[in-house]
């Protein structure tokens, strides 16, 4: 499905709906498993945003967002992560974050911000792509295997 949505870099203007699309990331995970994930806590909006805020710059960090008629619909925060021996992982592309708002899911939104990521990540000539999807993010996990994604990793907890 094609989105009508464009594509675009994040603005500090967008920081605001940044916020909160994030903090709906945070609670949607908190309540997969709230042992696994950090509570939400309070204001979890200003503090996603002002951390999304200070990736804005960096070389190696990327936020896409799906603006649909002036509506930021969604967006995708990716980086370029080093070689690490501790991963046993060469340099890669890393997505960690997507969030398409409940309104605008259905519309290929993600696919688009994905593509967006993904070529981003080409350009700046990393091998690969990685990701981390929550065991119980079954929609996330289709759209992850559409675009190509393998699983290679199963992280697992125990509570101590």
């Amino acid at each position: 499905m094609t989105t009508t949505a464009r594509i675009r870099r994040a603005t500090r203007d967008d920081l605001d709906v940044l916020g909160r699309l994030g903090a709906a990331l945070m609670r949607a995970h908190y309540a997969y498993d709230p042992e696994r994930f950090m509570a939400p806590g309070a204001t979890p909006e200003k503090g996603y945003a002002r951390f999304l805020a200070s990736q804005l710059d960096q070389a190696d960090a990327a936020i896409f967002v799906a603006d649909h008629a002036g509506t930021v619909a969604g967006y995708v925060y990716a980086g370029i992560e080093p070689v690490s021996w501790r991963e046993l992982r060469d340099e890669c592309g890393y997505v960690h974050d997507l969030v398409v708002d409940d309104d605008h899911r259905g519309h290929g939104i993600g696919t688009a911000l994905m593509d967006a990521a993904l070529a981003w990540m080409s350009e700046r000539g990393v091998p690969r792509a990685v990701l981390c999807t929550a065991q119980r993010n079954e929609r996330g996990q289709r759209l992850f295997e559409h675009l190509g994604f393998r699983r290679t990793m199963i992280e697992m907890t125990k509570e101590l």
